[in-house]
C-alpha cells in the first residue's frame, strides 16, 4: 500500500498544477476563514466581557451597568449598543454561532443530497421521476423564502436555536447536491469497471459505495464552501427578519435589526461592525470556493499549466530599436547622350553632318 508520504504527494498534485492565482484564492480565503474561527473560539477566553452581559459583574444584582451607546474606546473598542452589550463581544459571539449554523447546514444539506443523488442516478425508474420532481420543486422557491417557510414551521416542533437555524438553511441547498451528484451518477454507472463490478456479482452497496461514490464528488467541495458562504447570508436574513435565533443571543442579523434605529441618530458602530463581519467572512468563503473549483477542476487546472508552461518557455520580447532614417543619397547624374546634351540646350537633337 503506498505510504503517507505518496498519499500526501498525491493530494497535493492539483495544488501544484494549479495556476498561480488559483492558489492565491485559496490561501487568502483560508486565512480569512481561519482568522474567524479564531474569533469565534478563542475570543471568548481572551476578551473580558460576554456576548450577553450589559452589567460590569455579572449576576450581581444591582450592580454597575454598562454605558449604553457608549463611543468606541479603550474599554469598549467597538462601542456598546442600545441594550448596553458590548459591540465587540458580540460580534465573537456571533461568529461562533454563524459558523455553528454553517457547517450544520451545509453538513445537513450535503449528506441529504448526495445520498439521494446517488440513489436516483443508480437506480433511475420511479424513484429517479419522484426525486426529479421533488427537487424541481423544492428549487422553484427563492432560498430565503424557503428558509422562512422552514424555520415557521420547525417552530412548533424546535425552539430557536442553532438546530432549528441550521435545519431551515440546510433545506435550502440539498437540491444543489442532489442534481449535481445525480447527474455524475447517470454517466459514471455506465463506465467499464462499474459493469465489472456487477458482472462479478458484486452488490448493489458496493459499487455505489466503492466505485461510484468517490468518482462524483469531486464537485462536492466546491459547492460545500460556495453554499457555507451564502449560508452566511442567510442565516443572517432569518436573523434580521427574526426568525433566526431567540434575542439575546448574539446574531450578526438581528443585530443591525437592532441598530437601524441608531443609524438615524448618527451611531453607526453598532451596524458597521456586524455587517463588516458579514461581508469579510462570506468573502473569505466564497475565496475558498472559487480558489477550489479552479484546483479541482481539470480543464480550469489544464489551463493554468499550460499558461505557465508557455509563458516559462516563451522567450522575453524586448522592444525593438527604432530604426535611424538614413541621410538621402546625392544624386549622381548619369552621363548623357548627344540627344540628351542638345534638349538641355534647347536644341532639337539633331546632329549636324
Amino acid at each position: 500500500m503506498p505510504g503517507l508520504g505518496t498519499r500526501v504527494s498525491h493530494a497535493w498534485r492539483p495544488f501544484g498544477q494549479a495556476s498561480r492565482t488559483a492558489r492565491t484564492l485559496v490561501l487568502v480565503g483560508l486565512i480569512i476563514t481561519l482568522f474567524f474561527v479564531l474569533v469565534a473560539f478563542v475570543g471568548p477566553s481572551l476578551y473580558r466581557y460576554d456576548a450577553i452581559q450589559y452589567q460590569v459583574e455579572p449576576g450581581v444584582s444591582g450592580g454597575e451597568q454598562l454605558p449604553r451607546l457608549a463611543d468606541p474606546s479603550g474599554e469598549h473598542p467597538m462601542g456598546t449598543t442600545r441594550d448596553r452589550y458590548d459591540v465587540l463581544a458580540r460580534i465573537i459571539g456571533g461568529a461562533r454561532l454563524a459558523l455553528s449554523v454553517v457547517l450544520f447546514s451545509t453538513l445537513l444539506a450535503m449528506s441529504v443530497g448526495v445520498t439521494l443523488g446517488l440513489l436516483s442516478g443508480y437506480r433511475g425508474g420511479r424513484i429517479d421521476r419522484f426525486l426529479v420532481t421533488s427537487m424541481d420543486a423544492v428549487y422553484t422557491f427563492p432560498p430565503l423564502l424557503l428558509a422562512i417557510i422552514v424555520a415557521f414551521l420547525l417552530q412548533r416542533y424546535l425552539s430557536p436555536g442553532v438546530p432549528s437555524a441550521a435545519a431551515a438553511v440546510g433545506v435550502v441547498y440539498i437540491p444543489q447536491y442532489y442534481r449535481v451528484v445525480r447527474n455524475h451518477t447517470l454517466s459514471v454507472k455506465e463506465e467499464p469497471f462499474v459493469e465489472a463490478a456487477r458482472s462479478l456479482g458484486a452488490r448493489e452497496h458496493t459499487i455505489i459505495t466503492r466505485y461510484v461514490f468517490f468518482n462524483v464528488v469531486q464537485s462536492v467541495p466546491v459547492i460545500f464552501t460556495l453554499n457555507a458562504a451564502d449560508a452566511v447570508l442567510t442565516l443572517a436574513a432569518l436573523g434580521f427578519l427574526g426568525y433566526g435565533v431567540n434575542p439575546p443571543t448574539p446574531e450578526w442579523g438581528y443585530d443591525i435589526s437592532q441598530a437601524v434605529i441608531d443609524i438615524t441618530s448618527g451611531v453607526w458602530w453598532t451596524a458597521m461592525w456586524p455587517g463588516l463581519a458579514i461581508v469579510l467572512l462570506v468573502t473569505g468563503l466564497t475565496l475558498v470556493g472559487e480558489g477550489l473549483n479552479d484546483v479541482i477542476n481539470p480543464l480550469l487546472r489544464a489551463r493554468g499549466l499550460v499558461g505557465a508552461r508557455i509563458a516559462r518557455e516563451t522567450p522575453a520580447i524586448l522592444p525593438e530599436e527604432p530604426a535611424i532614417a538614413a541621410a538621402p543619397a546625392p544624386e549622381v547624374a548619369e552621363a548623357g547622350t548627344p540627344e540628351d546634351e542638345d534638349s538641355a540646350a534647347g536644341g532639337t537633337g539633331r546632329v549636324k553632318r
